[in-house]
């Protein structure tokens, strides 16, 4: 195992790493919409938000030497599905195809109630 860590990418908030890469693929940890350079959430609503956390995601993979191409499957976590259009227009702008499979799921609470959480797993 090895640890994959960037400082352009929010730094862990609890006992995790950003990601690991294990067995041909980088598992990343669900980003948050965190804006590492003030440590806030990106300003706006759910696209601003989505297009931050895809971001980090990015900066991350980079860390490992891939980039969103690698990516086969990513799980979205949404505090609303009413969310859900809006975060897929922008989400459709970070990827191309073939696109990754995908799991979109609304949630109870996100972390610092977030609107939108993002994780993936890419093959190296």
């Amino acid at each position: 195992m090895k640890v994959i860590h960037s400082e352009l990418a929010p730094k862990a908030v609890g006992p995790y790493s950003q990601a690991i890469v294990a067995g041909g693929f980088v598992f990343a940890s669900g980003q948050l919409p965190i804006d590492p350079a003030t440590g806030e959430f990106a300003e706006g609503g759910i696209k601003e938000q989505t297009r931050q956390s895809l971001t980090n995601v990015t900066h991350v993979l980079a860390e490992a030497g891939i980039d969103l191409s690698h990516v086969v499957k990513t799980t979205v976590f949404l505090s609303d599905m009413a969310n859900f259009a809006a975060m897929n227009e922008v989400y459709a702008t970070f990827f191309s195809e073939p696109y990754p499979a995908r799991s979109a799921v609304a949630v109870k609470k996100l972390p610092k109630n977030a609107l939108v959480e993002v994780e993936v797993v890419a093959a190296l």
